[in-house]
């Protein structure tokens, strides 16, 4: 497995890195057998975060006692000093840690800093201090916070989504944080599931040396692939170049990522998927769509009461309540024809 090292944090890690959140989705007996299989694999960066449900608990039961082979990210959504000590207490706990490598502030609506009235920056501080975290981090999916975060000089590590869909000032960001000596970590490398040739994404964001893309993991099939790539790199050749250009057609721009930070829906409107079904279908395997339990939320689309919550809260300015009834006509459609 090759290596680089993490921005200015010195911790030399995996090109390739395990993303935690979506063994929420499996038994602790599987998520026990995928990530010893990634350690096995040589993969040595672990993210995961508190909002994940169970996923630091399995962590913690699974690959504690191989704590010394990989650094370990999470992260907190607290809003305030005392939220944040407590989410770091539960999270050493569940862990089975005495520390965490990259602690990162999750997706936060500012840029956490010193002296601030929530305290946040500080209780990261002092978190460092009495060594329970080693390098303070950011999670963003605002192109304008990461910017904030990267140029700030008070971040080890920046996450942000990116992969072969991101604009000219997205690989800008990159580029930065390279030149600031700021860890990039990439988040969203297949944008969802909606890029569905991983030897595409693999090949494209390989050529970013100052990356490292944390996978989403739920299956072995998945992992075993990404190991394959890891180990035999493959090669951004010309068919594969056509294959960007004809996602980046297909997807660029205003487009729903699947983030979920829209949610909840006082509706019940599952808006993080129902606002990129059409996509999901057309690229993705689209079975699991056509569930009772699926046909009944899409349904629920003809309950929005425009609100304007979705809006608010999109990092990407997108307004979910203008484009969900095309995505429920082209679903209605497509069940039609698909059952």
């Amino acid at each position: 497995m090759r290596r680089f090292t993490l921005g200015r944090t010195g911790l030399v890690i995996s090109r390739t890195g395990f993303g935690a959140l979506p063994i929420q989705r499996v038994s602790f007996e599987e998520a026990g057998a995928l990530l010893n299989r990634a350690l096995d694999g040589g993969i040595s960066y672990i993210d995961t975060a508190r909002a994940y449900t169970d996923s630091e608990e399995k962590i913690g039961r699974s690959i504690s006692r191989r704590r010394d082979e990989f650094f370990l990210a999470t992260k907190t959504a607290a809003q305030d000093a005392a939220g944040f000590e407590k989410d770091l207490e539960t999270s050493l706990r569940m862990l089975n840690t005495d520390h965490i490598d990259v602690y990162q502030f999750h997706n936060p609506s500012f840029v956490p800093v010193p002296g601030g009235a929530d305290g946040l920056y500080d209780a990261a501080v002092k978190a460092r201090t009495q060594g329970k975290i080693r390098f303070i981090g950011i999670t963003n999916h605002s192109v304008e916070r990461a910017f904030q975060a990267a140029t700030s000089g008070l971040y080890d590590v920046l996450q942000y989504p990116f992969n072969h869909l991101a604009t000219a000032r997205e690989q800008e960001l990159v580029k930065l944080c390279g030149e600031k000596d700021v860890g990039f970590v990439c988040m969203k490398a297949l944008s969802g599931g909606l890029i569905t040739n991983a030897r595409l994404a693999f090949a494209w964001l390989d050529r970013w040396e100052n990356a490292v893309p944390i996978w989403g993991i739920q299956r072995m099939a998945e992992l075993e692939e990404i190991l394959d790539y890891s180990e035999n790199p493959p090669a951004l050749d010309d068919a594969l170049r056509a294959e960007v250009e004809a996602d980046r057609r297909a997807l660029s721009g205003s487009f729903c990522r699947g983030c979920g930070y829209c949610l909840p829906c006082p509706a019940g409107i599952p808006i993080n998927n129902a606002n990129r079904m059409q996509q999901l279908l057309e690229r993705s395997p689209w079975a699991p769509y056509m569930s009772a339990q699926w046909q009944a939320d899409m349904e629920k689309i003809e309950d929005c009461i425009h609100c304007g919550q979705c809006a608010e809260r999109c990092p990407y300015g997108l307004k979910p309540f203008d484009t969900l009834p095309t995505h429920l006509a082209f679903y209605r459609e497509f069940v039609k024809t698909h059952r």
